[in-house]
């Protein structure tokens, strides 16, 4: 029994990385925002980062799995671009790539999403 499928060829892998960094952009900037806005104390923002960094790690994670399954998908790079054919072959592979850079970007933008959240005191100053 496998972990992974051996094959996953959908449109919707495309989109699997950036929804987590969107969904992790949202979670992270609303949670702050409304602790913020109720005045919670600075005890109790070291709580609220330590929940961010875990789910921030569980976002890395993710876009990482979807990132190997494009890698994957694109051959383990052994097709250069660009895969400009009109076969199903061409198709998969120009998915796969496009994926791949997809998600990396998504892994970078997650970072930068965390970033202020763990290193600035929040709304304490």
């Amino acid at each position: 029994m496998r972990l992974l499928p051996r094959e996953i060829e959908t449109f919707w892998t495309l989109f699997t990385a950036p929804i987590v960094w969107a969904l992790h952009f949202l979670v992270c900037y609303l949670t702050a925002a409304i602790f913020c806005a109720k005045g919670g104390s600075a005890q109790q923002y070291v709580g609220l980062q330590l929940m961010l960094g875990a789910l921030t790690l569980l976002a890395l994670v993710s876009i990482a799995i979807s990132a190997y399954l494009a890698w994957r998908q694109w051959g383990f790079g052994t097709a250069d671009p660009p895969h400009d054919e009109s076969t199903d072959r061409a198709r998969r592979l120009f998915q796969g790539f496009a994926t791949l850079l997809l998600s990396a970007l998504s892994f970078v933008a997650v970072l930068f999403v965390a970033t202020p959240i763990m290193l600035i005191n929040g709304c304490f100053s």
